[in-house]
């Protein structure tokens, strides 16, 4: 965030806690972020993005604000009347003898958080690599928007400018400081942390979209002039049917390999346990065929646990195409029913890859795709 000039206006300087038009600002930030949350996580709602948040060093669904231990120390003695000391962030050893040791960023690095701070800017971490970046700018930037211009409104009626600020921050963290977590973001117990500080925890890509029509958020988009409560609920109705047909394309998809080249692929191997059992038995020898015997019956197994959940998944897919329900409903239904039996069927999928004779898998196996590429 910067003027017109090129001023940082997030560049806390070599003295944090002096630095009041820096702290005016971030406070500003932190104050959006959580009035805004539900907003902020709809800039990352794609039903790809449900499968990466919260899981391979992405960030959780709980939207939330690293500050690291410098800034939040000074943010806590601000709370407490004012900030009079800043701790100093560690040296970072480069470990080339040609460069010299740097000033290690105080914030470091937490990748486990959705919206950190990095020592001179705020890094938005959700929104998916194949997501445009469009719906977070226009969110970030009214939600800050209005943050600063209910400051803005404070201030300029401030008969003491200084003091004003001072009571200001001092409220803001008091009241925002919720949204600040340092910590793991992937543990179990930042979920229960969250749920006690009250923020929100949107699961998936359809709960998060209804934030789009909530009152308070056509207010803000119609107060700045960015959207009207019209092209909201267009945008709503767009994103969930986006969701709707995402989640049935791939449902066909995974249902197409299912049936026509995982099923055949393993009706084959089984075919080929069968013909070498038999063939053993031919020669009349008395050898113990149990191994094989074994891995048929459990082929067997999984196969007929594999053809009953393409059934169902079948079954759920064309049961969503004949709805007639509103939008969100369909997509709850997408969400609840068809998703979840994906989810069963490639779990059923993946244990078979592990079995069938790698000559006869049709698709790359997760060992061709981590080694052999």
């Amino acid at each position: 965030m910067s003027t017109d000039d090129g001023q940082n206006l997030l560049d806390p300087g070599h003295t944090p806690h002096e630095n009041a038009q820096f702290l005016v600002f971030l406070c500003a930030i932190i104050k959006a972020i959580d009035e805004y949350a539900d907003l902020v996580r709809v800039a990352a709602a794609t039903p790809g993005n449900d499968h990466r948040l919260g899981a391979n060093e992405a960030p959780p669904a709980i939207v939330s604000i690293f500050l690291g231990e410098q800034l939040t120390d000074i943010l806590e003695q601000i709370e407490n009347g004012g900030a009079t000391t800043s701790k100093v962030g560690g040296v970072l050893k480069v470990g080339v003898s040609t460069l010299p040791t740097l000033p290690k960023d105080s914030t470091d690095r937490n990748r486990t958080s959705p919206f950190a701070f990095t020592g001179n800017k705020f890094e938005f971490r959700m929104v998916g690599s194949s997501s445009s970046i469009a719906i977070a700018t226009f969110i970030l930037n009214t939600i800050v928007a209005e943050s600063l211009s209910e400051i803005a409104d404070r201030l300029e009626k401030a008969s003491d400018f200084n003091e004003e600020v001072q009571l200001l921050l001092q409220e803001i963290v008091k009241k925002h400081k919720r949204i600040i977590f340092n910590g793991n973001g992937y543990s179990e117990e930042w979920v229960k942390e969250a749920e006690k500080r009250g923020l929100p925890n949107i699961r998936s890509t359809v709960e998060a979209i209804p934030a789009l029509i909530k009152e308070k958020n056509v207010k803000l988009m119609e107060k700045h002039g960015v959207l009207s409560k019209r092209e909201l609920e267009s945008r709503y109705e767009v994103l969930l049917e986006n969701y709707i047909k995402t989640i049935n394309i791939e449902a066909l998809t995974m249902l197409d390999i299912a049936k026509r080249q995982i099923l055949p692929a393993v009706v084959n191997f089984a075919t080929k346990i069968a013909e070498s059992i038999n063939s053993v038995r031919a020669t009349g020898l008395n050898v113990d065929i149990s191994a094989q015997t074994e891995l048929l019956a459990e082929v067997s197994s999984l196969m007929s646990e594999f053809k009953k959940n393409i059934s169902e998944l079948e079954n759920a897919v064309n049961e969503a195409s004949n709805m007639n329900s509103d939008s969100y409903s369909k997509a709850c239904y997408y969400r609840d029913v068809v998703f979840t039996k994906m989810g069963i069927l490639r779990e059923i999928g993946d244990k078979l890859e592990t079995i069938v004779d790698a000559e006869l898998w049709p698709l790359p196996t997760y060992a061709d795709m981590l080694f052999n590429i």
